[in-house]
């Protein structure tokens, strides 16, 4: 049967989506942030950059595990006082990093900076969907992504400034100041907006994600918007080495994701505009057409030997501004499929764009071509992105049944 909205009881006010935005970038931000300080923070603990690197690496990986843990509770518990606890685990790390005195107490350090940091990334979008109909969410998930991606993409300038000028360790100063001021918005201006269960246990997060995952519309939803997002990793990871293939100065690399940035922040911008006047399926569709033709137009000019750093850089561009424009519609159709289980489904789903995230990361690097491998992955996942939301599509209604 269909799966209707449900009130939300006792709310007196909606969260403020400042409020949201501010809450949900801040777990990113604190990755992005701290790359620039790497080579810094190394020499300083007299730590190799391979060491330094899983600062990163275990911090995705956090990222990543992290939301499958929130969304249940927070179903269980309330969205309030789960992401309290992760604002304090947050701050209370970034302290541990700012005063770490070697490499691997740095690196727990940050591996629990995002298991705290996370519960803003599944909550905010859940809290936001607990709130509002399909059209308004993913209007506001649009301007969400929005601020969410210009945020992480000024993130390492700021960094690299605070580490050349104040050290490494004033990065996690201002981290922590952040952290602290999530923390004391969300104590007083915040309000409950689920409708917690009271009861969790491991057999009932088995079914919940079990449920999920036996909805063929919620994987098709998830998997499309997975590879239609994070799958830009790969050309990102890349991008340093085929800039170099290019004889292109190192400096360029951060104006091209930059660019990267802005297509996909004008993704979000429009679709905070046409949704509500276009369906979001169509919109959803449509928009990873775009990146998907973008990726198999950079693949052929790869091939055929006629790639350079102007074609890449514009080709990105567009890939970026398509997954922009269908990412807060895949989300909210993801989140959507059983209104029981919100924050369940975005956990789910957040992990999902991580480990996708990580996968495209990694194959980017196979072979002796960056510029070859990135186009490959690209073209791949555009392709797969737009089979699984059309059959999303093609399933919705049968598991509404």
């Amino acid at each position: 049967m269909r799966h209707e909205p449900l009130p939300t009881v006792g709310l007196k006010r909606k969260p403020a989506l400042w409020l949201l935005v501010l809450i949900t970038f801040s777990g990113t931000l604190a990755m992005h942030m701290f790359v620039p300080a790497l080579p810094i923070a190394a020499q300083d603990l007299g730590a190799s950059i391979a060491s330094m690197q899983m600062t990163i690496s275990l911090y995705i990986l956090g990222l990543a595990f992290g939301q499958l843990i929130y969304g249940p509770l927070s179903d269980c518990f309330g969205r309030r006082p789960i992401l309290m606890v992760g604002l304090v685990l947050y701050t209370a790390a970034g302290i541990a990093a700012a005063v770490a005195p070697g490499v691997y107490a740095l690196v727990a350090a940050r591996l629990f900076q995002a298991l705290g940091g996370c519960a803003g990334l599944v909550l905010g979008r859940a809290m936001v969907r607990d709130m509002s109909g399909p059209e308004t969410a993913a209007r506001q998930l649009a301007v969400m992504n929005l601020i969410v991606v210009i945020g992480p993409a000024l993130a390492p300038l700021f960094g690299g400034l605070l580490a050349s000028t104040f050290g490494w360790r004033s990065i996690f100063l201002l981290l922590i100041a952040l952290g602290a001021s999530n923390l004391l918005f969300a104590w007083r201006l915040l309000p409950e907006t689920g409708q917690p269960s009271g009861a969790i246990s491991v057999l009932s997060l088995g079914r919940d994600y079990k449920g999920l995952l036996k909805s063929r519309a919620f994987l098709g939803y998830t998997i499309g918007g997975s590879f239609a997002t994070t799958s830009g990793y790969a050309f990102i990871a890349a991008s340093p080495f085929i800039f170099e293939e290019f004889g292109r100065p190192a400096y360029e690399v951060g104006i091209a994701l930059g660019l990267m940035a802005v297509g996909a922040s004008i993704g979000s911008a429009l679709a905070s505009r046409f949704i509500g006047r276009v369906k979001m399926e169509r919109l959803m569709v449509g928009a990873n057409a775009l990146s998907t033709v973008s990726a198999l137009v950079l693949l052929s000019l790869v091939l055929l030997g006629m790639v350079d750093v102007f074609s890449a850089v514009g080709l990105m561009i567009l890939f970026t501004m398509g997954a922009g424009l269908s990412s807060p519609a895949a989300l909210t159709k993801a989140v959507s499929v059983n209104p029981r289980l919100i924050g369940s489904a975005a956990g789910l789903y957040g992990f999902a764009q991580m480990a996708v995230g990580a996968v495209c990361t990694s194959l980017s690097g196979l072979g002796h071509d960056p510029a070859l491998a990135a186009a490959c992955v690209l073209a791949a996942s555009g392709i797969i992105s737009q089979a699984a939301f059309v059959g999303a599509l093609r399933n919705e209604d049968a598991d509404e049944a």
